[in-house]
C-alpha cells in the first residue's frame, strides 16, 4: 500500500546439467515485489543467447513452451517496475542487442549519464533513447569487441556508471554479478546443488532450496562458471545499504546485511511504541509491510492487535485502465475494512511510510466510514522529506507532503487523532547496522553517491510551522491529486 515502488529485482544462475531458466523462474517469482511491470529470462547455450521478454507478472509472461525454449545452463533474470508514463514494452530487461556478446540485468539508477553518453558518442556508438542499462551494457560491449576480456571490460567500464547499480551480466560461458561501491541495492550470492546463483534476495534462494554464502560485497565483481567463483575488488567497498530495504522494500522473510527483515520491522515497531505509546482498542496494520511493525508496537503496549484492512492480493499492476469512478476508488479496491471489528473502537493505525498523504487520507476515511471512534496513526519510519535518485520510483520533491509541511498539516490533512512517526535515531536502533554503513537519503537528504548535476533537484528548506492557511492549501492540492 506504499505509494513508493522499488524499480527492479535481478538474478543470475548456473547450474550443471540443469536449466537455469527454470530457477531463475522460480527466483523471479519470489523477488515478485521488487517489480510487477514486465519480467524477463536470457539464457546461453553453445554460443547461443535464448531470450524471453513480456509485460506483466510473472506467472503472466512466462508459460511451460516459453521456459522450454530457454536452454542452457546459464541464466540471468530480471523484473521490471517502470516509470509512470512509459510504455508497457520499452527498455524491457535483460538488455539483449541483436548482435551482442552479452546480456545485462541492472537493479539501481545512474542520476547523471552524461559521462557515459559522452563516452559512447565518442565512439560512435551511441544509440538515442537508451535508458542507463542499455548504456552500461553498450559500453561493455564496446570493450569486449576491442579485445577485452568480460571482467576487463567491466572493469574499463566502471569509473562510467556515475550512479547505483547492482547488475547481473551473462556471456556464452558465464555469469558475472558486480555492485557499486556504496552497495546500495541488495545482492546476494546463493549456492545450488549443482550450481551457484546470484540474486537481489534471499527470499529467492529459499524458492530453490539453494542456501545463502553471502552478500556480494560494494565495489566487487565475481564471476561464475564451471570452474567456480573467481573475485574481483574494484573499487573500495563503503558500505550505504539502502535503509527503505528494511523499511518497505524487502520481503520479510529475506536477510540484508545479515539481519532479517522481520524482526527489524517488528523492532521498528517496539520502539515506535517506546517513543509515541497510545492507550486505544486495537492496533490495526496496513498491509502487508507493516504488519510486523504493527505487532511490535501492539505487543509492546499489550493492546489487542487485528487484521481489520482485509487486502485483495490478486490486484496487482494491471493494463486494463478503470474507469474514473473506480480510480477514485484504488485504496477500496485493494483494501476491504470489517466493520463488525472496528465499530465503537479507537484505533492506532500502523504503517511504514507515508509518502504524497492521499493513500493514507483515504484508508483514515474507511476506517471512519466502518465505525471507528478514534483513528491515531503511528509511522515505523522517519518522515520522508527527499527524493531518491538511486533506483527507487518516489515522486518529486515537490509531492512529497513531510518536504512541504510540518507534522500539524500533515494530521489535518490525513483527519487523524493524531500523528506520530519514529525517530531517526529509534530507527537507526531498530536495524542495529551502524548509521555510516546505511542510505538514509530520503529522510536526511545526504547522497552517498554524487547526483552531479541532478543535485539542484534538491531542496533543503524546513517545513513551515503550523497554519490554518498550509492546511487549506495541502488539503486543495492533494485532493486535486486523488481526482
Amino acid at each position: 500500500m506504499s505509494e513508493i515502488c522499488e524499480k527492479c529485482g535481478v538474478t543470475a544462475v548456473y547450474s550443471k546439467g540443469e536449466s537455469a531458466a527454470r530457477i531463475a523462474y522460480f527466483a523471479l517469482s519470489a523477488l515478485q515485489h521488487r517489480g510487477q511491470e514486465s519480467s524477463g529470462i536470457v539464457t546461453a547455450d553453445d554460443g547461443q543467447f535464448f531470450s524471453h521478454r513480456g509485460p506483466g507478472l510473472v506467472a503472466q509472461v512466462y508459460r511451460e513452451r516459453d521456459l522450454r525454449k530457454l536452454v542452457g545452463e546459464f541464466a540471468i533474470g530480471h523484473n521490471r517496475y517502470a516509470t509512470s508514463g512509459g510504455k508497457h514494452d520499452s527498455h524491457m530487461q535483460p538488455v539483449l542487442r541483436s548482435d551482442d556478446v552479452l546480456a545485462l540485468a541492472h537493479n539501481g539508477n545512474l542520476p547523471s549519464v552524461e559521462k557515459l553518453k559522452h563516452f559512447l558518442k565518442s565512439k560512435k556508438i551511441y544509440k538515442a533513447g537508451s535508458n542507463d542499462s542499455e548504456m552500461m551494457a553498450d559500453a561493455i560491449r564496446y570493450y569486449i569487441y576491442h579485445g577485452k576480456t568480460i571482467a576487463n571490460a567491466i572493469k574499463l567500464s566502471w569509473p562510467l556508471f556515475t550512479g547505483v547499480f547492482s547488475c547481473t551480466l551473462l556471456t556464452e560461458d558465464a555469469i558475472y554479478a558486480f555492485r557499486d561501491r556504496c552497495g546500495v541495492r541488495p545482492l546476494s550470492l546463493g549456492k545450488l546443488r549443482n550450481g551457484y546463483m546470484v540474486a537481489s534476495e534471499t527470499c529467492a534462494f529459499d524458492m530453490v532450496g539453494a542456501r545463502h554464502v553471502r552478500d556480494i560485497k560494494p565495489g566487487e565483481l565475481i564471476k561464475i562458471d564451471p570452474k567456480g567463483i573467481t573475485s574481483w575488488q574494484i573499487e573500495k567497498s563503503d558500505p550505504k545499504l539502502e535503509v527503505f530495504e528494511f523499511i518497505y522494500f524487502a520481503r520479510p522473510d529475506s536477510v540484508l546485511g545479515g539481519k532479517l527483515v522481520n524482526e527489524i520491522r517488528r523492532k521498528m515497531g517496539d520502539q515506535l511504541a517506546i517513543e509515541h505509546p497510545k492507550k486505544v482498542d486495537l492496533v490495526v496494520p496496513v498491509p502487508d509491510s507493516a504488519i510486523p511493525a504493527a505487532l511490535g508496537y501492539a505487543y509492546t503496549l499489550g493492546i489487542e492487535f487485528d487484521h481489520v484492512l482485509i487486502k485483495n492480493r490478486y490486484i496487482h499492476r494491471t493494463f486494463i485502465q478503470p474507469t474514473q469512478e473506480l480510480r477514485e476508488r484504488a485504496v477500496q479496491m485493494k483494501l476491504n475494512p470489517l466493520p463488525e471489528h472496528i465499530r465503537g473502537k479507537s484505533i492506532v493505525l500502523v504503517d511504514d511510510s507515508i509518502v504524497r498523504g492521499t493513500t493514507t487520507k483515504q484508508i483514515v476515511k474507511m476506517l471512519r466510514k466502518a465505525g471507528a471512534k478514534e483513528v491515531h496513526i503511528r509511522v515505523s519510519s522517519p518522515p520522508v522529506r527527499f527524493p531518491d535518485f538511486y533506483g527507487i520510483d518516489t515522486p518529486d520533491q515537490s509531492q512529497l507532503i513531510a518536504a512541504r509541511h510540518n507534522l500539524e498539516d500533515i494530521q489535518v490533512h490525513v483527519q487523524a487523532d493524531s500523528l506520530a512517526y519514529l525517530s531517526y535515531d529509534g530507527m537507526i536502533k531498530a536495524i542495529g547496522i551502524d548509521e555510516s554503513k546505511l542510505c538514509t537519503a530520503c529522510f536526511t537528504g545526504q547522497y552517498p553517491i554524487d547526483l552531479m548535476e541532478r543535485a539542484s533537484e534538491v531542496v533543503f528548506d524546513h517545513p513551515k510551522s503550523s497554519s490554518a492557511e498550509n492546511a487549506q492549501n495541502l488539503y486543495t492540492q492533494t485532493t486535486k491529486q486523488l481526482q
